[in-house]
């Protein structure tokens, strides 16, 4: 039972999945700094109210809400410009320098074939 469990652990894919989720959690709190300590702030110099969590509506704490909202929406444009924007240029650099394979030569068989078929759709019925 411990064998199984061993191969079950150092297993690619769960290595791979751990590796992940440790990056993932490091990096989710390098961006939710720079929400909180630049893009916030900034919104906030702009407009005037660094947070709305003094909005309430009879029992419902509405402000609240608009944070997260205003918070989620900081966090997707930070993740588009910082990770995804640069990653798609990368990889477009990438493939655009991709070399395509060639078509393979010709033997002299198949230039010969060729010139016959090429030959026969020219002549008419």
């Amino acid at each position: 039972m411990l064998k199984g469990f061993r191969e079950f652990i150092f297993r690619g894919n769960l290595l791979d999945l751990a590796v992940a989720v440790v990056i993932g959690a490091a990096f989710g709190a390098v961006v939710t700094s720079l929400v909180e300590n630049i893009l916030t702030p900034l919104i906030s110099a702009i407009v005037g109210a660094p947070d709305f969590s003094a909005f309430i509506l009879g029992p419902f704490r509405i402000g609240l809400f608009l944070n997260s909202i205003v918070s989620f929406l900081l966090i997707a444009v930070a993740l588009y410009f910082i990770v995804i924007t640069p990653a798609n240029r990368i990889l477009a650099a990438m493939k655009k320098n991709e070399k395509t394979p060639s078509a393979p030569e010709l033997s002299t068989q198949e230039k010969l074939l060729a010139e016959i078929r090429d030959e026969l759709k020219r002549r008419p019925l």
